[in-house]
């Protein structure tokens, strides 16, 4: 680890929590619901896919201006409710990982795609919110992930400079986002690998959040 780096932002869906999957799962059932043709593999790509990105893209796949409020809003009203009444799956050595962070004096902080009001539902469900300075939600910026502006903000907001900060993700478009905005990338693959374009983004692809602490803390 380069000694000027201090801070250290997460992904939450994928990353932190084990929420990725359910989403996958509920989009494919709420686009067959509505009679849409879209394969598993077609929603992989809409991981942390900001709307300014995904609602053309889906229009692209569909032939349908509304297809992705359509399908979203579907998946949300059945998606919700299990939400709000889940036990929150975590990856595997979250607190380990981030007890060791904070151990070593890392400020944390989180810039996902989620919603705040729902980040922070999750984080407090989770047992994780005391691990993080700031909070952030792409919804604050004009363009979500893959742009830059999420990373951007939330470096301004820890009062960093991206270039001292690592950025832990697990989908692509979380990747491009966080490696466009100048932050160190660390990537711990969920449901894809990366492939060989997206490794030159990296700086470290790691197993499991452990693996990403103790690199980060230089061991």
């Amino acid at each position: 680890m380069e000694d000027r780096i201090s801070t250290v932002l997460f992904d939450l869906d994928g990353t932190l929590i084990d929420t990725e999957v359910i989403y996958q799962k509920y989009w494919k059932i709420a686009a067959d619901s509505l009679g849409y043709n879209l394969t598993a593999e077609d929603f992989l790509g809409f991981r942390s896919l900001g709307r300014p990105f995904a609602a053309p893209r889906m229009k692209e796949l569909t032939g349908v201006d509304t297809a992705y409020d359509d399908i979203r809003n579907c998946r949300k009203k059945m998606m919700d409710p299990i939400m709000e009444s889940l036990d929150i799956p975590l990856k595997p050595g979250v607190y380990e990982a981030l007890t060791l962070l904070k151990e070593k004096g890392f400020r944390l902080g989180i810039a996902t795609a989620t919603k705040l009001d729902k980040t922070l539902d999750y984080l407090e469900r989770a047992g994780l919110r005391g691990y993080f300075d700031k909070v952030i939600s792409a919804r604050n910026v004009e363009k979500g992930k893959p742009a830059p502006d999420v990373y951007l903000y939330a470096c301004r907001e820890m009062g960093v400079e991206p270039g001292d900060a690592f950025a832990v993700e697990d989908a692509p478009n979380g990747v491009r986002s966080a490696a466009s905005a100048g932050c160190s990338v660390i990537m711990i693959p969920d449901l894809t690998e990366p492939d060989e374009e997206l490794k030159k983004l990296l700086t470290f692809r790691a197993d499991n959040l452990t693996a990403a602490a103790k690199y980060i803390c230089g061991n």
